[in-house]
């Protein structure tokens, strides 16, 4: 039986090198983007003729509700279960303290935290027993930045929620992990302005963001090794080392 990965976001970024990392290793995939439906289209052509898998894509608005329904519908329809949801899509808000409003920090709190919450309650049933979940997390949500308040809140609230759904998803047999990644080179980083990186170098032990294949294989760990459960993983390079 051929085994079957979800991933939100899964067309750019972390989510993008979680997609070809599990597609290598024989995976068929639904990822999810949030609006650039050209972007996604050629990263999943690309995935499938690399690694001969299955590959669809789903627009979802993780800002939205009905996203929800439509990710379920789409599994019910095609009659698909999966071995593995990575729930990686997430959002920020990087107005200032005093600046910001209630409804853009509602807005990132439904995208980060209820999203994912109602989005397993439907379809945990289409979730194969000892399948996993893997949520991506953030070291924001362990070392307070300035940078996002909403983002730093609601991904502790991610990293809660994972300890927390054990509880809730062992009676399914599924096991439920995060990665909560430091800084690793994907788009948006390469896009700062090389002193900013540099500063931030400075403060890894390692000396360098990391790679997002690097990453990738952490997630693909935590959905192969079916002894980890309830875990956060960090992957900082050594942030709080220096």
């Amino acid at each position: 039986m051929a085994k079957y990965a979800l991933i939100t976001g899964g067309t750019k970024g972390i989510g993008k090198s979680v997609a070809s990392c599990l597609a290598k290793s024989g995976y068929d995939l639904l990822l999810t983007y949030g609006s650039d439906r050209v972007e996604a289209a050629v990263t999943a052509d690309a995935i499938r003729q690399q690694n001969h898998v299955e590959v669809s894509v789903i627009q979802a608005d993780i800002s939205d509700r009905q996203s929800i329904d439509a990710i379920a519908q789409y599994l019910t329809n095609h009659s698909l279960t999966v071995d593995a949801v990575v729930l990686n899509a997430g959002l920020t808000y990087r107005e200032s303290f005093e600046r910001m409003t209630l409804e853009e920090w509602e807005r990132i709190f439904f995208a980060n935290v209820h999203f994912p919450v109602f989005l397993l309650q439907q379809i945990a049933g289409r979730i194969r027993p000892e399948g996993s979940v893997v949520f991506t997390g953030s070291l924001m949500g362990i070392e307070p930045h300035a940078a996002s308040l909403a983002y730093g809140v609601t991904k502790a609230a991610v990293h809660a929620l994972t300890k927390n759904l054990v509880k809730f998803l062992s009676p399914y047999r599924i096991r439920v992990n995060a990665v909560a990644p430091g800084f690793v080179d994907t788009g948006w980083q390469k896009d700062k302005p090389k002193e900013i990186r540099r500063n931030i170098e400075k403060k890894l032990a390692l000396g360098r963001f990391c790679d997002p294949d690097e990453i990738a294989e952490v997630y693909k760990m935590l959905i192969e090794n079916s002894y980890f459960e309830g875990e956060i993983v960090v992957v900082d390079g050594g942030y709080s080392y220096k």
